[in-house]
């Protein structure tokens, strides 16, 4: 009796989810509908995610205490992956705007990064 009225109250969860996730176009298994397991790793999407990965490797500092020393030490690493992407984007990009868009972010981070590590060696170690 007892492990019938466990499956009964499980049913009674599992299938007013599955009406919900049905509802918003969701599969059984909660991913969108339709979607896939995994996209073909073009090279472009293999260089983005490097890219991504190295970013997010290099913003995990030790925090000092001193905001303005450790927004410019997460914005370097971050500003970088910015420039990282943007050379992604020219590399294997099509779109003449983009393409702009990502020369001038480059040129700007490049800018803002070099600034940062300016301002950086003037403060006190």
């Amino acid at each position: 009796m007892k492990t019938s009225s466990i499956v009964a109250a499980l049913t009674l969860l599992v299938f007013p989810m599955a009406a919900v996730a049905q509802e918003h176009g969701m599969s059984h298994d909660m991913k969108p509908a339709g979607a896939t397991t995994a996209a073909p790793a073009s090279d472009a999407a293999k260089a983005f995610e490097a890219a991504n990965m190295k970013m997010h490797k290099d913003m995990t500092i030790e925090f000092t205490g001193n905001a303005d020393v450790d927004f410019a030490r997460g914005m370097i690493p971050h500003h970088q992956g910015a420039i990282d992407m943007a050379q992604v984007l020219l590399k294997f990009g099509k779109d003449p705007e983009l393409r702009k868009l990502a020369e001038g972010i480059v040129k700007a981070q490049e800018t803002e990064i070099a600034f940062m590590k300016s301002w950086l060696d003037k403060q006190p170690k």
